[in-house]
């Protein structure tokens, strides 16, 4: 195989042998087949233990073993690997910065220092742990802020590309045809059908990404081949771009930890130790799937420099595997998006039935099934109006949640009782504020280069200095006073 026989362009069904569809279609009904034993357990747990019935819909009953807990966060981590790709495309190691030691960061803090405090207070959501730290007020708007950073948008967009390659047509008809698909089958069995599929997925899509990597180093060779086909800011952590701009990733990176996915799987695990352990045993398994991506993003632009960016890593390992095994591929690539797709639809949907309607309609499955449907939707605009840009998404959704809902939920756990319910949502909301200000409006010179997370997380701390300014007058008032009652009296 050389690199003359590979294109830049060319029909991903036509490469398809009957052994690619055979394997294609296995891994397929094994993860149908996962979803259905999930569903069945969940059946039997209903009739068996009353008592668990209800936390089994959102939290699998808080029974998640350690496999099972990492199994479903791996492989809820990485639905949008065309956009990662893309970005070693792109940007080269820039990606393995970006995308995966801002965030092996953040989940080590979240294990050593988040896990114990957040399921001490038994919460089954994230607002509703909000709600326990602040009131009531903060319980509803963080709910606001979860529904918006679990729509699964990047997913659904990577869904429409995937089947596009595959079968061609509108981008935006394939989104709305993938995204109903996984709209349908996350009715069936609640979090812990989820838990299930994910675990097929998450080897099925792990062992995909290898593959790719091992052949890609037989094939045309390691560091040097790449070192002699690309350009030297593809080796470089800031790929060409600021400090600041590279720096607004670890931001964004950083609301993994008001992330409620994450909460969710730590609120399901059967304890601390597990839900701590997984998280820290997960972060190794990113590290060489990142690893994995980052280096088949720049074999794909070595190769095939011209493909589009968005497409260029599975047009690159379709001509790259052998027959069967693109097939596997295949279907690790769709593992990879469906089991964050239908988390994130699952997730958002349980803002809707749990969080953000009346306390006497929580639970119901209906609520739960129309929420699902309402999210499918949103994602299915919404993706249409970002035009198919993933990353862009990321940055959207990440920047109004590392902004706004960061700071205030950490001083919550650093400082208890220090921000009241009214005192969060002032802070979240100018956030808001100031970063809906800053993208809306064009800047010159040196404020260009400023991203509106850094101006929404300003806005964050303004809110946090009024606060404490008004405390301390406050309570410099209450001491004036106090000293001057003797006096009147």
């Amino acid at each position: 195989m050389n690199l003359s026989s590979f294109k830049s362009n060319l029909n991903v069904t036509s490469m398809l042998t009957n052994e690619d569809w055979i394997v294609f279609t296995i891994v397929f009904v094994i993860t149908i087949g996962a979803v259905v034993y999930g569903n069945k357990l969940r059946s039997k747990q209903r009739i068996t233990d009353q008592k668990t019935s209800f936390l089994d819909t959102p939290l699998m009953g808080r029974t998640l073993t350690l496999p099972m807990f990492i199994g479903t966060l791996v492989a809820t981590w990485y639905g949008g690997i065309f956009g990662v790709t893309q970005i070693a495309f792109e940007k080269g190691i820039y990606n393995f910065l970006t995308q995966g030691i801002f965030w092996y960061v953040t989940y080590i803090i979240f294990a050593l220092w988040i896990v114990g405090r957040c399921r001490k207070d038994g919460a089954v959501t994230l607002p509703e742990l909000v709600g326990k730290m602040f009131g009531p007020k903060a319980a509803k708007l963080s709910a606001v802020f979860t529904f918006f950073n679990v729509l699964p948008i990047a997913y659904a967009i990577s869904l429409g590309l995937f089947l596009q390659l595959l079968w061609g047509g509108e981008l935006w008809v394939m989104i709305a045809l993938g995204v109903s698909l996984a709209v349908a089958y996350s009715f069936y069995g609640g979090f812990r059908a989820v838990v299930f599929s994910d675990l097929v997925q998450f080897f099925v899509m792990c062992s995909g990404v290898i593959l790719v990597f091992i052949f890609s180093m037989t094939t045309f060779g390691g560091m040097d081949f790449l070192q002699t086909k690309l350009p030297s800011a593809h080796f470089s952590f800031t790929g060409g771009q600021g400090i600041l701009t590279t720096m607004v990733w670890g931001f964004i990176a950083l609301s993994t930890l008001v992330d409620p996915n994450f909460y969710q799987r730590c609120f399901a695990a059967s304890s601390t130790k597990v839900a701590r352990r997984g998280i820290l045993l997960s972060t190794v398994i990113w590290l060489f799937f990142d690893i994995c991506t980052t280096a088949g993003g720049m074999y794909a632009a070595a190769v095939i420099p011209k493909a589009a960016s968005n497409q260029a890593y599975m047009l690159y390992s379709m001509q790259l595997l052998p027959n069967g095994l693109r097939g596997f591929f295949l279907a690790g690539i769709l593992a990879t998006i469906l089991s964050t797709l239908d988390s994130y639809l699952f997730t958002a949907g349980t803002t809707i039935s749990y969080d953000l309607v009346p306390k006497k309609w929580r639970g119901k499955v209906r609520l739960q099934h129309l929420g699902v449907v309402v999210v499918g939707v949103l994602a299915i605009l919404l993706a249409n109006m970002f035009e198919g840009n993933i990353r862009m998404v990321w940055k959207t959704l990440g920047s109004y949640s590392a902004a706004c809902l960061l700071l205030p939920v950490m001083i919550g756990y650093c400082w208890p009782n220090k921000i009241s319910d009214w005192q969060f949502v002032f802070m979240s909301i100018l956030g808001v504020i100031f970063t809906t200000y800053w993208r809306n409006t064009e800047h010159q010179g040196f404020w260009q280069n400023v991203d509106d997370l850094y101006i929404g997380i300003l806005g964050t701390c303004l809110g946090l200095f009024i606060i404490y300014v008004v405390n301390v007058l406050s309570n410099y008032r209450l001491r004036y006073l106090s000293n001057r009652l003797p006096d009147n009296a």
